[in-house]
């Protein structure tokens, strides 16, 4: 018997990317996965909904 190196399905997520944006409101940053990038976002601090097609970047690993 062999022993996984990774966690399963870790092969649907390792080429994942992450972004952190601002909210435009209260400037509270966020961050998401490429692949979340569709969905809705609220803003934690303040509630607004952050678009994240409308806001400057300021991180990408």
């Amino acid at each position: 018997m062999t022993t996984p190196q990774h966690c399963p399905g870790f092969q649907e997520f390792k080429n994942l990317k992450s972004f952190s944006c601002k909210c435009p409101k209260c400037g509270k940053e966020k961050e998401i996965f490429s692949d979340e990038f569709d969905k809705k976002h609220v803003c934690s601090g303040c509630g607004k909904e952050i678009d994240f097609t409308q806001c400057a970047l300021t991180g990408q690993a």
